[in-house]
């Protein structure tokens, strides 16, 4: 049986480049999430590039600590942290191996497994809603602390694959600052998506928390 050019699993060395060409490259890729009750397929409309320690808004802008250990890690893995003591998010290591550097998914469409994230996005009032930021992406394919460093490399049974999928023409992608990072990270126009996509979510700048009073 020959195997559709779109549902190729991408090689490790397709990550294993610097983020900013990785990222927008991403687009149109398919990530498969494999769960106890079927597979979640999802096509990415939308993701941010961090650049480790040259970058202030990366989680690794400070160097290596406990939480940040796979940025620096092999590439093709994933990264997930947790965030405002809610929320999970999924990105993908890229570049060598020792220097951190990462993509956050951002927002995708929903093509298998529909019936499996609604359980999860109880609150999305249509399926392009499903996928559309990084936590509700991250609810949506059922993505916790557990699968930190889970090699999207590692086969078809593996619990997240990217397969090459349908990336869209380059006229489609377009780039832009990141969403709800500020300092002097604010203005890198790393956050990249597919122009005219239902599922990207909205731009937010960032907006400081106050403390309570």
């Amino acid at each position: 049986m020959i195997e559709s050019s779109d549902r190729t699993p991408l090689a490790r060395s397709f990550f294993d480049r610097p983020v900013l060409e990785v990222a927008p490259e991403l687009l149109g890729r398919t990530l498969i999430r494999m769960t106890e009750d079927g597979p979640i397929e999802l096509r990415l409309t939308e993701v941010e590039a961090y650049a480790g320690e040259s970058d202030p808004g990366s989680h690794a802008y400070r160097g290596r600590t406990a939480r940040n250990e796979v940025m620096f890690g092999p590439p093709g893995h994933a990264y997930v942290y947790f965030t405002y003591g809610m929320w999970h998010c999924l990105n993908v290591v890229c570049g060598p191996e020792g220097k951190a550097s990462g993509i956050l998914l951002r927002a995708g469409e929903i093509q298998v497994g529909a019936e499996l994230t609604r359980r999860r996005r109880i609150s999305a009032r249509h399926d392009k809603e499903l996928a559309k930021g990084p936590a509700r992406l991250a609810t949506a394919l059922d993505v916790d602390r557990a699968l930190n460093g889970a090699d999207l490399c590692d086969g078809p049974a593996a619990p997240l694959t990217l397969l090459q999928g349908r990336p869209p023409s380059p006229d489609q992608v377009r780039n832009g600052p990141r969403t709800g990072v500020g300092g002097e990270g604010a203005y890198h126009p790393w956050r990249f998506w597919i122009e005219g996509d239902r599922t990207v979510s909205p731009y937010r700048a960032h907006a400081p928390r106050r403390r309570a009073t």
